[in-house]
C-alpha cells in the first residue's frame, strides 16, 4: 500500500516547467529519498504535497484518496529554510504549533515533556528562539515537526546545520519514527545519509523522474560486473574472460587491479582463476555507491 502517489503531475511557473508529467509511488512505512541536483523540482513536489501549491496537470493521492485539506494534520514538515518564530518562547511556540496541528494542550505538554527530555534541552522552555544557534532552532524546529505522530514526515535537508552528535541523534530518531509507523520523505543532498537510510528512492532532474524504485534494487541495475582484487604475483596471463583494468601498486609488493568479467563468467570462476596464480589479500564486488549513481543518471540526461 502507498501513503502518497504522483500522477502525471506538471507544475510551470511563468516561463519555467519544475515538473513535466512526473509519477511516483511512496511505500508506506518506508524512509524515500527524494534526490535530485538544484533547481530539479523536488521543492515544487514537496510543496505540492504539503498543499502550499497546487499541480497544474495530474493528481496526487494520499492513502488512497484525493488530496485535500483534511490530510494536513497526518503531514509533518520540516522545510529547509527554517521557519519559526524568532521573538516568541520555544515553549510557548511549540504548544502553539501543536494544537494548530490539532492537539490539545495537555495532550502537547505531556508530548512536549517527553520530548524536552529526550532531547535534554528542559531549559529551552523560557529561552527566545532568537536567543538559540541554529543547531539549537532546528532540534525546536524537529520536535514540531514530528509532535503530533503524523503519518507522512517530510524532512528537507533535516541535518544541515548539525554537528556529527545531533546529526546522530536526529538521525536515531528518524529510524524510530520508522519503527513506529511513519513514513519519511527525506530530501537531501548528502548520499552517504541515504546510502544509511533510505529504503526507496526518486531522481529528479531537469523537471522529471529519471530514477526510482527500491535502493537495493536500483544498486543492482547500476552494478557493471566488475571486481577488485588486492594480491601478489603477476595476473597477466589470467585469460581473455578477465578485462584487466590498470594495477596500482601498493605496500609490501601488493597491487590492486578492476577486473571486469564477461557476462555468462561467474565470481567463483574468477576467484578460482586468482588463487591458482597470486596471493590474494582482498577480493570483492564493485557495488556503486548512491553517489556514484546521482552523477551516472544526472550525466546521461540529454541537455533540453
Amino acid at each position: 500500500m502507498n501513503i502518497i502517489e504522483v500522477r502525471n503531475v506538471t507544475k510551470e511557473y511563468a516561463n519555467h516547467v519544475a515538473l513535466d508529467d512526473v509519477s511516483l509511488s511512496i511505500p508506506k512505512g518506508c524512509i524515500f529519498g527524494l534526490l535530485g541536483p538544484n533547481g530539479a523540482g523536488k521543492t515544487s513536489l514537496i510543496r505540492i504535497i504539503n498543499q502550499i501549491t497546487g499541480p497544474d496537470k495530474g493528481e496526487i493521492l494520499f492513502d488512497g484518496q484525493h488530496l485535500d485539506q483534511s490530510h494536513i494534520s497526518r503531514i509533518g514538515y520540516l522545510p529547509e529554510e527554517r521557519g519559526l518564530y524568532k521573538k516568541m518562547k520555544v515553549g510557548e511556540q511549540l504548544l502553539y504549533l501543536a494544537q494548530l496541528k490539532g492537539l490539545s494542550q495537555k495532550q502537547a505538554m505531556e508530548k512536549l515533556k517527553s520530548w524536552f527530555i529526550k532531547f535534554d534541552i528542559k531549559t529551552w522552555w523560557d529561552k527566545s528562539v532568537s536567543d538559540l544557534s541554529k543547531g539549537m532552532q532546528q532540534k525546536v524546529q524537529f520536535v514540531s515537526t514530528v509532535l503530533h505522530e503524523p503519518d507522512l514526515i517530510i524532512l528537507d535537508e533535516p541535518f544541515s546545520g548539525f554537528d556529527p552528535i545531533n546529526a546522530n541523534l536526529i538521525r536515531d530518531e528518524i529510524l524510530e519514527l520508522k519503527k513506529k509507523g511513519s513514513t519519511i520523505i527525506f530530501s537531501t543532498h548528502r548520499m552517504e545519509t541515504v546510502e544509511e537510510l533510505c529504503d526507496n528512492i526518486a531522481l529528479i532532474h531537469k523537471a522529471k523522474k529519471v530514477l526510482d524504485g527500491p535502493k537495493l534494487l536500483i544498486k543492482e541495475q547500476f552494478k557493471t560486473h566488475t571486481y577488485f582484487v588486492e594480491y601478489r604475483g603477476n595476473l597477466a596471463d589470467l585469460g581473455e574472460l578477465y578485462e584487466l583494468g590498470q594495477e596500482k601498486n601498493l605496500e609490501n609488493d601488493y597491487k590492486r587491479i578492476h577486473i571486469h568479467l564477461a557476462n555468462h563468467v561467474s565470481p567463483n570462476e574468477l576467484l578460482s582463476g586468482l588463487l591458482q596464480r597470486v596471493e590474494i589479500r582482498s577480493f570483492g564486488e564493485n557495488i556503486p555507491s548512491m553517489s556514484d549513481i546521482f552523477m551516472r543518471s544526472v550525466n546521461e540526461v540529454p541537455e533540453s
